[in-house]
């Protein structure tokens, strides 16, 4: 009965993981006009919504500060504009957790909230570009983060 049970939680593991690694994913970085990300996308079991995270640096690339993103991604829609290819417009909310020096020379850390709304082009050769717009909310040890809490970035990434 143990061997049974056994075998039946491994069946579990071994499908679950093998529909996992089966989705689409994309790794790449993002570009944002306060620093520069390292990026991975899962998108989810069968659907077009995907899950993205992030590590990044703040502050102009300096290494005084940096931050971890994951947002859950809803693809809106998917319009053929062209023959080749696949668009996709998305947005989805998200948890972002930072650590920044302050000016002691000790570290801050912040959590908080972060959103997305982008438009990306998946080429028909293993490249994916996207502009996306996200804003984050953090609190921590000092309060409220008062730095312009908008982002623009440009990201591009390896898709497989």
């Amino acid at each position: 009965m143990v061997m049974k049970k056994a075998f039946l939680v491994l069946a579990i593991l071994v499908g679950s993981a093998a529909l996992t690694f089966a989705q689409p994913k994309s790794i790449g970085g993002r570009l944002g006009n306060y620093g520069i990300d390292v990026s991975y996308e899962n998108y989810v079991m069968g659907g077009s919504d995907f899950l993205e995270f992030g590590l990044g640096l703040d502050n102009g690339f300096s290494t005084s500060a940096f931050h971890v993103d994951g947002i859950y991604n809803f693809m809106i829609v998917q319009p053929d504009w062209t023959p080749k290819g696949k668009w996709g417009f998305y947005a989805g909310p998200g948890a972002s957790l930072a650590v920044w020096e302050n000016d002691e020379d000790e570290n801050t850390v912040y959590a908080g909230f972060v959103g997305n709304v982008g438009l990306e082009y998946t080429f028909w050769f293993p490249l994916q570009l996207s502009v996306d717009f996200r804003p984050r909310l953090m609190f921590g040890d000092g309060g409220l983060r008062s730095d312009d809490p908008f982002t623009l970035g440009i990201g591009v990434r390896y898709a497989f």
